[in-house]
């Protein structure tokens, strides 16, 4: 352009210019020809997994296979679903001939439902980059986002092995043992004396003992609150999010532990019932069922929780509710239907710090409204002590914890339950 302008200056240069015009159209035409004549080019699919897991990065994997004798430079535009709302997403790479590349970009979910990808296009260039040939392929393709099944494997091996604790759960020492018999056997070294069996032993003129095990089928209950107070948003992710993966998770560790795993979860009334079981489907069952919790913004009714409960589940339970209080009043308007399900059952109240007001009680102040604002933080967050002291009166045991940990801390306490032998 700046020649062809020169031109009008010096007019021997027009002559440079049309020439080079000409060299253009003829590269330009060339490279139209090598891209367009080959019927497939470029073939591109998209690998995807049968289902995303929620709050997790998942992979998605592209196949391209260049069908060209030459080297190709792509731009891969993959049409992600709207929920991610990305709008320049591009993969730039470069394809040897007759080559076959994988590519793996990652998507992280916050919501369940369900995803639509749609069209994977595949804008192909020569070494010449003059013109750019789209390939269409994966058209419209559906992924449904079920709660985080990714954080359910990570526990999973570790609660058959019993190395929970490489990832941050605790050993627990047990206090005694429970009260379900096993077997009579031959003491060992090391065997606790308090369990000699004396009438074994005179009938076989050696010391026998009982052995026992720990107690299991007993019913682990997760009840969610999925009230407008657990729409709160942390990273991304609802505290109705974080209770449904944390309560997928402690379900598989009971089944593992063989005690029975069920969920209800409640707002205005009581919905999505799994009654605590031990089978083999239980799992699947719970999943599927947590995949369809939503909140509907209605206040919680915890009256309609305590009747529901007190009508169907007769057998002493471990039920630890995923619920949230801000202030002592709120928790006040509940206490007595937290403590009628207590005193039928062992009710463990989970709810969450809020991590934003740590942040401002951290910082120095350095004006009086950051003053103020740190004193109105620190107020709420002792407020969120005196709900655990003000449960602990009453007998009803509480975890305080943040959305990111509430997993951990959810184990920690059903093996701390365990090992005390309180169920």
């Amino acid at each position: 352009m700046i020649l062809f302008v020169l031109s009008f200056v010096f007019p021997r240069l027009f002559n440079i210019v049309k020439l080079l015009l000409l060299l253009l159209a003829t590269l330009t035409l060339l490279d139209s020809i090598i891209l367009f004549s080959a019927k497939r080019g470029v073939v591109g699919r998209r690998l995807l997994p049968e289902k995303f897991s929620n709050g997790d990065e998942n992979p998605i994997e592209l196949a391209i296979s260049n069908y060209y004798t030459f080297k190709v430079y792509v731009k891969i535009i993959d049409e992600i679903p709207e929920q991610f709302q990305v709008r320049d997403f591009e993969i730039l790479r470069d394809l040897e001939a007759s080559s076959t590349s994988q590519i793996e970009y990652k998507l992280r979910p916050v919501a369940r439902g369900e995803y639509h990808f749609g069209t994977l296009n595949i804008y192909v260039s020569s070494v010449f980059g003059l013109v750019a040939r789209r390939f269409k392929t994966d058209t419209d393709a559906m992924l449904p986002t079920y709660p985080s099944f990714m954080q359910l494997r990570k526990y999973n091996l570790m609660a058959i092995s019993n190395n929970l604790h490489q990832y941050g759960i605790k050993k627990i020492r047990k206090i005694g043992h429970t009260m379900e018999f096993e077997q009579i056997k031959d003491y060992v070294l090391g065997d606790d004396l308090r369990t000699i069996n004396w009438k074994a032993t005179a009938k076989r003129n050696q010391l026998m003992v009982n052995q026992f095990q720990d107690e299991k089928s007993q019913p682990i209950y997760s009840v969610i609150d999925k009230g407008r107070i657990m729409k709160m948003p942390f990273d991304g992710l609802t505290l109705l999010d974080y209770a449904i993966n944390a309560a997928l998770v402690i379900s598989n560790v009971a089944l593992k532990k063989h005690d029975k795993a069920g969920i209800l979860a409640f707002s205005k009334r009581v919905e999505n019932i799994v009654v605590a079981e031990r089978r083999a489907s239980q799992m699947n069952l719970i999943l599927e069922t947590l995949y369809n919790v939503n909140t509907d913004y209605f206040e919680s009714d915890f009256s309609r929780l305590y009747a529901d409960v007190k009508r169907n589940i007769k057998q002493r339970s471990l039920m630890l509710l995923y619920t949230n209080f801000e202030t002592l009043d709120g928790l006040h308007r509940q206490i007595p239907y937290l403590k009628g399900i207590a005193k039928n059952h062992l009710l463990v109240v989970i709810f969450f710090k809020n991590t934003e007001l740590d942040s401002i009680i951290n910082n120095k102040s350095e004006t009086v409204q950051q003053a103020y604002d740190k004193v109105i933080a620190e107020k709420f967050a002792f407020e969120k002590r005196l709900i655990v002291n003000e449960l602990q009166k009453f007998g009803i045991q509480s975890i305080l914890t943040t959305p990111k940990d509430l997993t951990l801390d959810t184990i920690n306490k059903y093996l701390e339950i365990k090992a005390r032998g309180l169920l």
